[in-house]
């Protein structure tokens, strides 16, 4: 029984420990194979960041064949000291503004395009042609949509700031939604072969 770590283009295949272990002993397994840092990476599974290293890996339902998304790799640079000196202070306005920036980007671009993805889906059972076309078009807005989810998730929402965080919970749902919709209609057309 093993899992799969989906990296870029990569698909390596893991065996699969016991339910009770923590996430930090696969986080460890994956950095030994990839050489990445512990912790220059994102694991995503089911659409969810999985931030808690100390939690069993059964709280994120891995199981046999269950595909973790790689996200990240590389260590972010450090911003010159010029630079983050004349930024701004984040406000909670600034944040708002910042959550509605990336879910009108999904509305008006990434939405339409997976509404676009699905209506085109052959009805029928499809060929290994038709699959192997419509492939790259599916991973691609997976992933963009799944940056999307974390670009949200860094997005901090300060003690007091009720409205950022009702607003990202929102976001995160709506982008979410548009995954599971994008995700199940591949899924049928996967299932007709």
């Amino acid at each position: 029984m093993s899992y799969v770590v989906k990296w870029g283009r990569e698909r390596l295949h893991f065996p699969l420990p016991e339910p009770s272990t923590k996430l930090s002993y696969i986080r460890k397994q994956i950095s030994d194979y990839t050489q990445l840092p512990e912790n220059s990476f994102k694991l995503v599974h089911g659409g969810a960041v999985m931030k808690d290293d100390t939690a069993p890996i059964s709280a994120y339902s891995i199981r046999p064949n269950s595909t973790i998304a790689l996200i990240g790799g590389e260590s972010l640079p450090t911003p010159p000291k010029s630079k983050s000196a004349k930024s701004e202070p984040r406000t909670e306005q600034s944040t708002l503004a910042q959550i509605h920036a990336e879910r009108q980007g999904v509305q008006d671009g990434l939405a339409k395009e997976v509404d676009a993805f699905v209506t085109s889906l052959p009805p029928s059972t499809p060929d290994q042609e038709q699959v192997k076309t419509l492939q790259p078009t599916h991973a691609r807005l997976s992933e963009l949509l799944l940056q999307t989810l974390l670009r949200l998730d860094a997005i901090n929402a300060e003690g007091g700031w009720e409205d950022a965080r009702k607003e990202r919970k929102e976001a995160v749902r709506e982008v979410q939604k548009v995954l599971d919709r994008l995700d199940g209609a591949w899924a049928g057309v996967k299932g007709r072969r």
